[in-house]
């Protein structure tokens, strides 16, 4: 029963984007718009999965198998742009790379010419979000490296097989499901940008629900631009899920011994920690190390910043706290209810945009039945929007943690005379701490960083940290979205670190 109820908490945005979409259109939006939207979208999608699947995989690989100057720096260094939204990144390297721009000036000056390369592009957005969401990637392929036998390993080498290619016939296969994992969850949040690709005047189908509703004020058009993006959510969890179905590897058949990382001579180890550098800086040091440096020639408003700051926890705790409870009810019915785990999976995969545009529907019944509680009813759907949006990454650890519980331990308390609700509440959920934290630290800092859904459901005069910094960028006055972003960034990084140092001490088994 309760996991029934937290499924139809996630389907309710999805229904309501369907029934919105049937609607009267108010807006004069051409079918060609939808589909120059969905074209953009596509190739963003393709161009960000292929680079962060290339980039992940091969720093997951150095870092896992090899040891060279700096390894052990960089093995958890490299998940640190997981902390930055996507839009802060797009912030520096615009104010880097504009025409006014210090680098393009000095290269003006210098060499009389400009660059080739115009980061308000597709190819610009390409290479922002590559930089931003390759750690899922490296986070992924590194674990399903390092939980790899030695054993297989140094039987393909026996055998005649070279590094390169054992990685690419023995190790790259081997770890498929997680190269889909990754890859899939970089493209989802691709889809679901919406702060860097509209600062970078890129029009996808995310920026297009945005705009025929803010600008339009049509929530028919809104819905129509977010339907494909419901379908390309579930293709590319069918996909995802086809991607690992048959092929995982366990290494319990056989006896597990963990891999001696192989030292690299001095060039090629060379090479690696200036690989590893150049990925961390691009997605980091760089645009973020340049908007703190402009923080100087910005004048904070401070009660503005601080009032954001306490609106961003609020919301973040908020919705940490419901997805968990919402996912730890889905989790203990899912051996009942497979179903509903696989429609909370498409809430992850569906943009924070069109999980909005589907509450409006219900808000606005709800406002018409209570005038007055326009700002507690905005807050709560916006919450219910984090969790049907966020409910599949937190219900992946909360999963992980019961499988690892034996079955038996349940089976006793019920013989004691305990129902399955307080078994659960007495044996199984105290075994999970580690893994109901892990998943709540998981929300809160996409919370944190959430911008579309905010934007649409957010009370009048309602400002989180991400809205601030939008607004400031949309104005152009860069120097002062620059704090809110680096505020995000100082909320989120503790959470990001004790999540890297989670999955670095984990090992088969454990």
């Amino acid at each position: 029963m309760l996991a029934l109820l937290a499924a139809a908490l996630v389907a309710l945005p999805l229904a309501g984007v369907v029934l919105a979409a049937l609607g009267k259109d108010t807006a004069d939006i051409a079918s060609r718009d939808l589909a120059r939207y969905g074209a953009t979208s596509a190739m963003l999608a393709v161009t960000v999965g292929l680079a962060t699947a290339v980039l992940g995989t091969l720093a997951a690989w150095l870092v896992a198998m090899h040891r060279f100057p700096g390894r052990g720096l960089f093995a958890w260094a490299l998940a640190l742009p997981l902390a930055a939204p996507a839009f802060a990144l797009a912030y520096g390297y615009a104010d880097l790379f504009d025409v006014a721009g210090p680098l393009r000036t000095a290269l003006r000056e210098a060499t009389g010419h400009d660059l080739p390369f115009e980061l308000r592009s597709i190819g610009g957005a390409a290479f922002v979000l590559s930089a931003a969401f390759y750690p899922y990637v490296y986070l992924a392929m590194r674990a399903a490296f390092v939980n790899q036998s030695g054993n297989v390993l140094e039987a393909a080498r026996m055998l005649g097989s070279s590094s390169t290619s054992a990685f690419r016939r023995v190790a790259l296969p081997m770890a498929r499901p997680a190269l889909a994992a990754g890859t899939g969850l970089a493209v989802m949040e691709s889809l679901a940008d919406y702060g860097a690709v509209h600062f970078l005047s890129v029009q996808t189908l995310t920026t297009g629900v945005v705009r025929a509703w803010s600008v339009y004020g049509s929530t028919a058009s809104a819905a129509r631009f977010a339907l494909p993006l419901l379908a390309a959510a579930a293709l590319l969890l069918w996909l995802e899920r086809a991607g690992r179905q048959g092929k995982g590897h366990e290494n319990a058949r056989a006896r597990w011994r963990s891999i001696e990382p192989a030292p690299l001579p001095f060039w090629p180890g060379l090479l690696a920690s200036l690989f590893c550098l150049a990925l961390l800086s691009a997605g980091l040091l760089i645009p973020i190390g340049w908007l703190a440096w402009n923080v100087a020639a910005a004048t904070p408003d401070w009660p503005r910043l601080l009032s954001a700051l306490g609106n961003s926890l609020t919301l973040g705790l908020a919705g940490a706290v419901l997805t968990v409870v919402l996912a730890t009810m889905l989790a203990l019915g899912t051996r009942k209810l497979p179903l509903a785990a696989r429609l909370a999976s498409l809430g992850y995969a569906t943009p924070g945009a069109v999980m909005a545009i589907g509450l409006l529907a219900p808000a606005g019944l709800i406002w018409s039945l209570a005038p007055g509680s326009g700002m507690g009813v905005a807050l709560v759907l916006l919450v219910l929007a984090y969790a049907a949006r966020l409910m599949a990454a937190a219900l992946e650890p909360i999963d992980a943690g019961l499988a690892r519980i034996p079955p038996s331990m349940g089976q006793a308390a019920r013989l004691l005379g305990r129902g399955e609700l307080r078994a659960a509440l007495a044996v199984e959920l105290p075994l999970i701490r580690g893994s109901l934290l892990t998943a709540g630290l998981i929300v809160l800092v996409d919370v944190l960083k959430e911008l579309p859904a905010t934007l649409i459901l957010r009370p009048f005069n309602f400002d989180t940290l991400a809205v601030i910094a939008n607004n400031y960028a949309t104005d152009e006055r860069l120097p002062q979205a620059g704090p809110p972003a680096l505020l995000i960034i100082a909320l989120s990084l503790p959470a990001v670190l004790w999540l890297t140092s989670r999955v670095s001490a984990a090992r088969p088994g454990g």
